[in-house]
């Protein structure tokens, strides 16, 4: 097949797009179909006939409005923390500390990716709790956050902070240190370099660590059950009305309010180069 370069590329693409259209694109596309349909509320059965009820009662009722909203500003929150620690955190990583400590940090970055999200969340609902370490630490029982969206936001911040660390520090990795340099022959004090370079290159990078951090804090619903307390995101929704509830078709027309506001993101954020850094 050396002489057909194009059987060679088909060969080689054919299992993973068949698992990307059938695995992903098609359990999205049910995803969109089933939005439609609705549940018969005297037998339960699935009515599979296209309907925009599902929908109108979501535009419809406050409390969706508001999950909606208190879900956006949750993830928004999040990925700001994580822009906030992650940027000095990737800066030393990658411009002052010493090239043999260099690959020390990537990895002490990467350790907590290796251990069980469960074990993480739990572990915080340990620290956050009445009388706990953080108790302690601020001066007795009820000093703390406690479990609520203070602690939701906290938690997931933790927990993505590398997805935000990693494409600033690949970014700042591929920055001239000369470039530096020239700025400080040239006169410019720290933070005028901070501004005018160092910065601006930053754009792409956190935009792209954004897309993790946002989209993972919109869709999530485990952290909000551990230690959420009575909070309500957009991800304990779409697990209610699959659990207990039962209405499927009502689930994943929720589902598709992160799905939408993802898409805007992106083509937000696609005009900063950010998928290039991904």
């Amino acid at each position: 097949m050396h002489r057909h370069p194009r059987w060679q590329l088909a060969a080689l693409l054919t299992a993973p797009v068949l698992w990307l259209v059938v695995a992903y694109l098609g359990a999205l596309g049910v995803l969109m179909v089933s939005a439609f349909w609705t549940v018969n509320g005297f037998t339960g059965g699935i009515v599979r006939e296209f309907s925009l009820a599902n929908f109108r009662t979501i535009l419809g009722e406050e409390v969706y409005r508001t999950v909606t909203l208190r879900s956006v500003g949750v993830a928004a929150a999040v990925t700001v923390i994580c822009v906030v620690v992650a940027v000095p955190m990737a800066f030393y990583m990658a411009k002052v500390a010493s090239a043999r400590a260099r690959p020390w940090l990537v990895i002490a970055v990467l350790t907590p990716l290796w251990a069980s999200y469960l074990v993480k969340a739990y572990a915080w609902r340990v620290l956050l709790g009445n009388g706990g370490p953080i108790d302690s630490l601020l001066g007795g029982p009820g000093r703390g956050p406690g479990y609520g969206l203070t602690a939701t936001v906290i938690v997931l911040a933790y927990l993505w902070l590398p997805y935000m660390i990693l494409p600033i520090h690949a970014g700042l990795d591929r920055l001239p240190d000369s470039l530096l340099e020239a700025s400080a022959d040239l006169g410019a004090r720290a933070g005028h370099t901070l501004r005018r370079i160092v910065l601006p290159l930053l754009v792409p990078p956190v935009a792209a660590g954004s897309i993790f951090t946002f989209s993972l804090s919109l869709g999530d619903y485990i952290t909000v059950q551990i230690v959420g307390g009575k909070t309500q995101l957009i991800g304990n929704l779409v697990y209610a009305n699959i659990g207990a509830a039962g209405n499927l078709p009502f689930a994943a027309a929720l589902a598709t309010i992160p799905v939408l506001i993802m898409v805007i993101y992106l083509i937000a954020v696609r005009r900063s180069g950010a998928l290039e850094e991904l």
